[in-house]
């Protein structure tokens, strides 16, 4: 059994190196997956507002033709009260007939985004 021969010392070449490539490409993977958080994050409170929005006008346009009786301006009151008191803004309120027509606005939490609902409720 001949000793093997000693491995000659070459200088690692700067161009063909690739040590520390695998923390460039976690690093990247990281952020990605950063960025892919964060837009499902904002996707996910505007898709919430938007919920919390139909509902809002859902229930005020209820509380608006029951009101109705009462007439146009306290049915319209009666809305906005129910609309503030889930935290959200009425921007319209018609009476058609009968019928009440509630357009109400919810906050999104990302800026200048709102939700915007409409409901129409009334005798069946």
């Amino acid at each position: 059994m001949s000793p093997s021969p000693p491995k000659q010392w070459r200088p690692s070449n700067p161009v063909s190196d690739d040590r520390g490539s695998a923390t460039l490409i976690g690093a990247a993977m990281v952020g990605v997956l950063v960025a892919v958080t964060m837009g499902m994050a904002v996707l996910g409170t505007a898709v919430m507002a938007r919920h919390r929005a139909q509902a809002a006008a859902d229930l005020a346009a209820h509380a608006a033709a029951t009101a109705l009786p009462s007439g146009r301006h306290a049915a319209c009151a009666q809305a906005t009260s129910v609309a503030s008191a889930m935290g959200t803004a009425l921007s319209g309120c018609v009476i058609d007939g009968l019928d009440a027509v509630v357009t109400v606005d919810a906050v999104t939490g990302v800026r200048q985004w709102r939700a915007r609902a409409q409901a129409r409720a009334g005798p069946a």
